[in-house]
């Protein structure tokens, strides 16, 4: 199938995801992530109506927005290194990657340069994967805590990417305790935090995600084939 009709499916599938779960469809929007996608690949997912864009590398970034524009919004997903936060916060409209208090506040900094306020989503490594980024789940309320108290960021919500497993109900549970951490935040009512976003689910889980509160899915694969490079 193409794109367009790849991105049909999904969202019939989200909607139905969203009303097993008592969710209206709306509730969730659905990201195409373009890491090494080719620029004609990403303008039929633009023309087919995706929400957002997602990018992990801030130079591929640069190069597709520069030649697609900002139709869509664009989103850091990736690894974001301290020194490229000068860059990001001039190309992306909110960053889901935020786990370490040196980035939040190298970020606050280049913000507050740049004259605005930057929306950020704290990741969690809700696996305690070595292999991933993301805060270790039991410092993650510190690091919003810390985050709170920096002027130009306002947190948003959280991030994360649980162990890979064949089978999606395997992965359900780590999307549950990301939902319940952010009941738990909501609940101490911190100043500058407020938790409306969910960005968890990709192309293997992205149902059992919405069924447990996803407000944004990243798709990858299921929108365009497997990855090229």
């Amino acid at each position: 199938m193409g794109v367009a009709e790849n991105i049909l499916k999904i969202r019939e599938k989200i909607a139905a995801a969203a009303r097993r779960a008592g969710r209206h469809p709306g509730e969730i929007r659905l990201m195409a992530v373009t890491k090494t996608v080719p620029d004609d690949r990403v303008r039929e997912a633009i023309s087919a109506g995706v929400d957002l864009l997602g990018e992990n590398y801030v130079q591929e970034a640069r190069g597709k927005i520069e030649k697609l524009g900002r139709v869509v919004p664009w989103h850091f997903t990736g690894h974001l290194q301290t020194n490229k936060a000068k860059y990001a916060v001039c190309l992306f409209e909110m960053i889901h990657s935020v786990d370490r208090i040196e980035l939040a506040s190298e970020l606050n900094r280049r913000a507050e340069a740049a004259g605005r306020v930057l929306p950020v989503l704290i990741e969690v490594n809700i696996g305690g994967e070595e292999s991933k980024s993301g805060v270790a789940f039991p410092a993650a309320k510190e690091l919003i805590r810390q985050a709170a108290k920096l002027s130009s960021l306002r947190i948003k919500g959280l991030m994360t990417m649980p162990p890979w497993q064949a089978d999606p109900e395997e992965v359900r549970p780590y999307f549950i305790a990301l939902r319940r951490l952010k009941e738990e935040v909501t609940e101490e009512n911190i100043g500058n935090v407020r938790l409306e976003e969910l960005s968890m689910g990709m192309s293997g889980d992205f149902e059992a995600a919405v069924e447990e509160g996803a407000t944004i899915v990243r798709i990858g694969r299921g929108i365009f084939g497997e990855r090229q490079g």
